[in-house]
């Protein structure tokens, strides 16, 4: 019996290594925010920035690299586990090149988001401008591979989309303009609206594997956490509330391209569930504080605020959900983008 059981194990690895081997995802190509961003913002002029330390720390060689976490981040765990690389390079990164880019590709810029209105309020770069960079290595990639292998390796490639928290919390719920001009419900409609011509654009340009990043539970962030101290610094249940809604619209979008759209495989990849449940049992995970960040105080610091002139930052990221007031330690990234693989983009695989 016990033999029979090694023997199925056994099996189950090899059918693994196999996926692995013959998975037709040649490249990993990023759009969205601060939670995918991997060192773009760094080239740009704007205030939001990670490249120093105590940023990295944790990262390969300790450098930072302008990813907002003490190490790795979610795609790259996502390219790894597809066994192509352990990192997913910024497009903007002068120290890259196309040969480098060839197999993963990061436009993502910290602080932007669906909402043109949303990245101007840092001075960071826009969806659109995101595509555009994109457009632009899709003509350097078939300069170098040829025109028929690039676009079988951008038809072939996994496209991640990651954005929309920084649309409600540094737009939405801070500022009085699409306040005014919409309702919630009104604005999740918006948003959703230019999510789905975004993915249009994409698949005209060629893109069919392609996941679209859910919202986080955002009221659990230390720093939403901290503002909410009038009722015991518990998470802000409306924020959370607003990411679950849009997160379903988001559901129902998914579904309509699939139909819509001839060939496209579009799956809706939520790290919600996943990271409330880290939050509410952290020791099952092996983190022991949920509610403050490692660095600084962990309420309210991020980006400079999170320098190694403050004196207060952990000695140990993995103890921690957060690494700063708004994201994630590269442990919880890791655990996030295991759940993503598992229930999202398993399918590409094979």
């Amino acid at each position: 019996m016990a033999n029979k059981g090694i023997h199925w194990f056994l099996l189950a690895h090899l059918l693994v290594q196999i996926a692995k081997i013959n998975a037709r995802v040649p490249a990993i190509i990023v759009f969205g925010d601060s939670s995918v961003d991997s060192g773009n913002n760094n080239n740009i002029s704007t205030i939001l920035k990670s490249n120093f330390e105590p940023y990295g720390r944790d990262f390969i060689g300790g450098q930072p690299t302008g990813r907002f976490s003490n190490g790795r981040i979610p795609t790259d765990f996502i390219s790894e586990a597809f066994g192509i690389k352990p990192t997913i390079p910024a497009y903007l990164d002068p120290t890259y090149d196309i040969k480098d880019f060839a197999t993963g590709v990061c436009f993502a810029s910290a602080g932007t988001g669906y909402d043109n209105a949303t990245s101007d309020v840092l001075s960071v770069i826009p969806l659109w401008k995101e595509l555009e960079h994109y457009k632009e290595y899709q003509q350097h990639l078939r300069g170098y591979l040829g025109k028929e292998k690039a676009n079988e390796v951008l038809g072939e490639a996994l496209y991640l989309i990651s954005m929309g928290t920084n649309d409600f919390l540094e737009n939405y719920y801070l500022l009085s303009e699409r306040s005014s001009e919409f309702s919630i419900e009104e604005y999740q409609n918006f948003l959703a609206g230019i999510a789905g011509n975004f993915i249009t654009e994409l698949y005209n340009l060629g893109a069919r594997k392609i996941s679209i990043g859910g919202l986080p539970p955002m009221g659990c962030l230390p720093l939403e956490r901290t503002t909410n101290i009038l009722f015991g610094s518990d998470c802000v249940e409306e924020y959370n509330n607003a990411a679950t809604y849009f997160n379903e619209k988001l559901k129902g979008l998914t579904a309509n391209l699939n139909k819509e759209l001839t060939g496209i495989r579009l799956v809706f990849a939520n790290p919600y569930d996943a990271l409330f449940e880290m939050i509410q049992n952290p020791e099952s995970f092996g983190f022991e504080e949920t509610a403050i960040a490692c660095c600084g105080t962990g309420l309210f610091e991020m980006s400079y605020l999170c320098g190694n002139i403050n004196p207060f930052t952990c000695s140990d990221a993995s103890k921690y959900v957060f690494w700063d007031s708004f994201h994630p330690t590269e442990k919880t990234n890791g655990i996030l983008a295991d759940h993503v693989m598992k229930n999202s983009l398993a399918e590409f695989l094979w």
